[in-house]
């Protein structure tokens, strides 16, 4: 059986990152999250004083970001949040990223989970997934995320900033935010993780079969 490419796409804590873990563990599969790179592409132009709007010195790191990068733990903060909605909408960055995200899968395939990747990175994966939530539950659930990171702001400033990511990540020009054609959908607003899992790894298991055949 050829390698699986499982694409995992939705807004802001949605539940992908989460799902996409256990998928890669529960079928042996490689993990990218996808919007790390984007964080990371950020942090460092932050780091040298850019501009992120900047789409010269966005790509420039892009084109320079390795593995190493993926693993600093300050890529998860508000003005980290901020910058990378803005050089994700850069169509130069977004194309200096692609070959790293298609040559993670390589010969062993992959569960990778962002915006865009069962729509422009993967559009031939095995199988796509779009999750989806209710604003105020996203917001609920980065609300505890940023208090349990010691993060001083309010649910409402989480809301705020989830619905100006979607708004960015629906309208740009450069890969904008939606389900795939062939997406299986999975609303998780009243669903916990594992009722998330069982649905997605149901879907999985039947594209396996497929490919056996």
């Amino acid at each position: 059986m050829k390698p699986m490419v499982i694409a995992i796409d939705g807004p802001a804590a949605s539940g992908k990152g989460t799902l996409a873990r256990r998928l890669a563990v529960a079928f042996n599969l490689p993990y990218l999250d996808t919007g790390l790179l984007y964080r990371a592409v950020a942090r460092r132009v932050l780091d040298h004083c850019a501009d992120p709007t900047d789409a010269g010195a966005a790509t420039e790191e892009a084109r320079s970001l390795t593995r190493i990068d993926l693993d600093r733990a300050d890529l998860r903060t508000s003005e980290v949040d901020r910058a990378a909605s803005i050089v994700a909408s850069l169509a130069p960055v977004r194309a200096a990223l692609l070959d790293f995200q298609r040559g993670f899968a390589g010969t062993k395939g992959a569960v990778l989970d962002g915006r865009d990747i069962g729509t422009i990175v993967f559009p031939n994966a095995d199988v796509k997934l779009f999750l989806t939530a209710s604003v105020q539950e996203r917001a609920r659930r980065r609300y505890a995320e940023r208090l349990a990171q010691g993060s001083q702001t309010t649910l409402e400033a989480v809301q705020a900033d989830l619905e100006a990511r979607d708004e960015a990540d629906r309208t740009r020009n450069a890969a904008p935010m939606h389900p795939a054609l062939d997406a299986h959908v999975l609303d998780t607003s009243t669903i916990d993780a594992d009722h998330a899992f069982a649905a997605a790894a149901a879907i999985v298991n039947a594209a396996k079969k497929s490919l056996i055949r």
